[in-house]
């Protein structure tokens, strides 16, 4: 799909991944909504690339079709949905105090699953009313799993619970959504330089990089939201959950 003046939502966009990508594809041309929590950090990105920001929790019902309809009487229907909100709490599942609370859990999995499903419904009936292009596309929705789908490490409990359930929401969405013409795929990262890294000591942040097989290094939130911009662009991409993680394989520690 062309980006270049067509309608996009990023959720989790005041900061991170999702910060990088609603620049992205600003300046790739889109016409971009930013959703968060955090409004003041939604508005100010927006601000920066000249879209709209949108406070937003992506877990509630109404607060996700209110967002959607003012970023629709902004910018019409959005062709492209990229789905970075997320939160990422550590804490075993018995740990010195006991079982964990239920509820820290749960929190976990309603932003993560359920808020990137709540965004993922919403937009995509919308996409299928909008006209198709040439080749049948109506739109593209791209979410946010983790490396920790696949190798969650010891407190990871929820939060790979909830990454998992992203990575497995892909394919069936994709094949529902594939006679409207709109695909839909995931990436998985893997360390990357968010706010939640970054905010550790450098010496930690070395060490983690040192991790990495090939860079050596945390990954960039633009080469995530350069994926994204391919993930938009390459028409026969689809279903599919693609890592970026330089070769990394988590431990279980």
């Amino acid at each position: 799909m062309e980006i270049k003046g067509q309608a996009a939502i990023v959720t989790g966009g005041a900061s991170g991944l999702g910060a990088a990508t609603a620049r992205a594809l600003a300046a790739a041309g889109a016409k971009v909504a930013v959703f968060d929590l955090n409004e003041a950090g939604a508005a100010s990105v927006a601000k920066d690339i000249g879209g709209i920001g949108i406070g937003c929790d992506v877990s509630s019902a109404d607060g996700a079709k209110a967002g959607i309809e003012k970023a629709k009487a902004a910018h019409g229907a959005a062709r492209v949905l990229v789905n970075c909100a997320g939160i990422g709490p550590a804490k075993r599942i018995v740990g010195r105090d006991g079982p964990m609370p239920l509820e820290d859990f749960e929190r976990v999995i309603r932003v993560n699953l359920i808020g990137t499903f709540n965004m993922m419904r919403l937009a995509a009936a919308d996409m299928q009313a909008v006209e198709p292009f040439a080749d049948g596309e109506r739109g593209v929705i791209v979410s946010t799993a983790s490396i920790a789908a696949f190798e969650g490490q010891v407190g990871q409990s929820a939060y790979a619970s909830s990454k998992g359930g992203v990575a497995a929401l892909t394919l069936p969405a994709a094949r529902e959504f594939a006679q409207f013409g709109i695909r839909v795929l995931a990436i998985a990262p893997g360390i990357f330089a968010t706010p939640m890294l970054t905010g550790l000591p450098q010496e930690s942040q070395d060490s983690l990089g040192a991790s990495v097989p090939f860079p050596k290094r945390l990954g960039r939130p633009s080469e995530y939201a350069a994926l994204v911009l391919h993930c938009v662009h390459n028409g026969y991409l689809n279903g599919e959950v693609i890592r970026v993680d330089g070769a990394l394989r988590m431990a279980p520690r």
